[in-house]
């Protein structure tokens, strides 16, 4: 049987990383979110693999979106990071980087087809 994706949403506005999630969610995708990029360095440090990391640049916290990739890029090179921002750096650009505002339904369909390419024989 296919392993089903995993895709984590780092986003510190409650609506836009519900809809994210939800559209994610349609497509078949097993979604954890995240409130904060701390939030989800914790989660990953415990040991529960994603596919994809889909986060926000600036959010409350110790770390931003770029630090938080970075981190993962060092600690967990399998996983596939993707930025959005309204607000963001070219300096700091650890990775592809989506503004905002974006259309969530073309963002979710392009993050689902990011790791069917990166993982054949992926379920949705």
């Amino acid at each position: 049987m296919p392993e089903p994706i995993c895709i984590l949403i780092v986003e510190d506005e409650p609506i836009i990383r519900f809809l994210a999630a939800e559209a994610l969610r349609e497509l078949g995708v097993s979604v954890v979110e995240a409130a904060s990029a701390d939030e989800a360095w914790t989660y990953l440090q415990a040991g529960t693999m994603v596919d994809l990391v889909f986060t926000d640049h600036r959010m409350p916290g110790l770390m931003t979106g770029a630090q938080l990739v970075t981190r993962i890029h060092q600690s967990y090179p399998a996983i596939e990071t993707i930025i959005a921002s309204g607000f963001y750096d070219a300096s700091e650009r650890p990775t592809e980087v989506i503004l905002k505002p974006y259309n969530i339904i073309e963002v979710a369909n392009n993050l689902v087809e990011r790791v069917k390419k990166k993982k054949p024989g992926s379920a949705t």
